[in-house]
């Protein structure tokens, strides 16, 4: 496990290890910062070597993934364990590509700051208004 040890304020660093004691080892998070586990069977679809968040690939054959057919698909993983859970509706939402700026951040954090929304969406900064000029 890997600890993303940038200069960051002590309450910021500790939500950061938290989640990655708790996420990393019951659902091999990748810690993108903008976590789409409860749409994605409980199934982080950062594992996918081309890190594909909506899908499969062209490419996987027979549940196996094709840079590594030594491995599951982990979409094959993901729609397994939706349904299973029975959240295969969920599976039809479209997540929007990942916002690099956030990868390594805290999801926790990115949440309660409003950085991402509560489906693990980014969201743009506001920008501030400019004064109103009078004349």
């Amino acid at each position: 496990m890997f600890f993303n040890v940038k200069a960051k304020p002590w309450y910021i660093r500790l939500v950061d290890i938290g989640e990655q004691f708790a996420k990393v080892p019951l659902f091999d998070c990748s810690m993108c910062g903008q976590c789409v586990l409860r749409s994605t069977g409980l199934t982080c679809p950062m594992r996918c070597p081309k890190q594909m968040r909506n899908g499969p690939c062209g490419g996987s054959m027979n549940g196996k993934c094709e840079v590594f057919p030594e491995r599951p698909c982990i979409w094959n993983l993901i729609w397994e364990r939706s349904e299973m859970l029975g959240w295969e509706e969920k599976l039809e939402n479209i997540n929007p590509p990942v916002d690099w700026r956030l990868w390594g951040t805290p999801s926790w954090w990115n949440l309660l700051t409003g950085r991402i929304d509560g489906k693990g969406h980014a969201v743009e900064p506001k920008k501030e208004s400019e004064p109103s000029k009078t004349n």
